[in-house]
């Protein structure tokens, strides 16, 4: 069996979810004996498993189909995620909306990463074989490094009793940079620290002049930064927290679970079928419950759900996801 990979304008995404969701599906494969191409001009493959929606994207759907290629389609964006986020955004998401199920009713499969995201799918009636399958993990990267923590320290000059809060994504406000900064106001000893990047001419204007500067300074901005001082942060912060108010599943999340960090998040549907409150993690409706919950984290007076936040991650490592994947092809070829 062999299978094409495609990610249309892979520099263009590499900084978000997507983007690394290709570098994860190579890796997931590798464990498995399903052979695996990324050469948009190749004939002899097998399956096409697409995971982006441009307009090459829709030429690479439809040139599989004259070949009589089976296609499965990885449904990382909906609708509900792609409002809040660009400038204009709004406007244009039931035209999206549209676009994305027009692509998505192509396909002869359709791969999404949770079960939440399955049921939004169906909700646009879409009626082919759907496998909820999570991004994955490459457990090993995240292993506990004392060498990687002292970098993420020495790289942001963080003294030995400075508590730090980290969260990572795009300046969307549908990612809730708006009550992180809050957050960061109302509590200056603390240090809050927002990784990721997003060009600041397609966020709207209140989030592009607190970027710029018109936040706190117990808050920092590095922008996208990967490798080990990434990784440090995962480890050597005192919480992760994830204010998002939708995902699709959320690859940072099962990042920071991996790291065996503490994680907050936000009260949404899409973790209702895994993270459980309390239990592997701790979820907060509003800004003041994250309040609430975030300083009792801190202060180390609520339990330490770390370990059983990573066998989540090691439920999801990209062994098992490989042999997800492959079972899907199989699927549609068979059919």
């Amino acid at each position: 069996m062999k299978v094409l990979l495609y990610f249309e304008n892979q520099k263009l995404i590499a900084k978000s979810g997507i983007g690394r969701a290709l570098k994860l599906q190579q890796k997931a494969l590798s464990y498995t004996d399903v052979e695996v191409t990324t050469d948009p001009k190749s004939r002899d493959y097998d399956v096409l498993h697409i995971n982006t929606y441009g307009v090459k994207s829709h030429y690479m759907v439809n040139q599989a189909h004259k070949m009589g290629k089976k296609v499965v389609y990885h449904g990382h964006s909906t609708y509900e995620d792609f409002r809040n986020s660009f400038t204009g955004s709004n406007l244009i998401a039931p035209f999206f909306k549209r676009y994305l199920v027009s692509l998505y009713k192509k396909a002869d499969a359709i791969i999404t990463p949770t079960p939440y995201s399955k049921q939004l799918l169906r909700g646009y009636r879409l009626s082919q074989y759907i496998a909820p399958i999570s991004n994955g993990i490459p457990l090993e990267k995240y292993a506990a490094s004392d060498e990687k923590v002292k970098k993420f320290r020495d790289y942001f000059d963080l003294s030995p009793e400075q508590k730090v809060v980290i969260s990572v994504g795009l300046f969307f406000e549908r990612k809730g940079i708006l009550d992180f900064v809050t957050l960061a106001k109302k509590h200056p000893e603390y240090v809050f620290i927002w990784f990721g990047y997003t060009d600041l001419r397609l966020v709207p204007q209140k989030i592009s002049r607190l970027i710029k500067g018109n936040h706190p300074r117990n808050l920092i901005f590095p922008g996208y930064i990967t490798g080990d001082v990434i990784q440090g942060a995962y480890q050597g912060a005192d919480l992760f927290l994830y204010p998002s108010f939708e995902e699709t599943e959320g690859i940072v999340v099962l990042e920071a679970l991996a790291s065996k960090q503490k994680v907050l998040v936000r009260d949404i549907p899409v973790y209702h079928h895994w993270l459980a409150d309390g239990i592997n993690s701790y979820k907060a409706k509003d800004v003041a419950a994250f309040e609430t919950l975030m300083v009792k984290i801190l202060n180390h007076e609520l339990p330490d759900l770390t370990d059983a936040g990573y066998q989540l991650a090691v439920e999801r490592n990209l062994p098992e996801i490989g042999q997800q994947l492959k079972r899907v092809y199989q699927t549609v070829l068979n059919t």
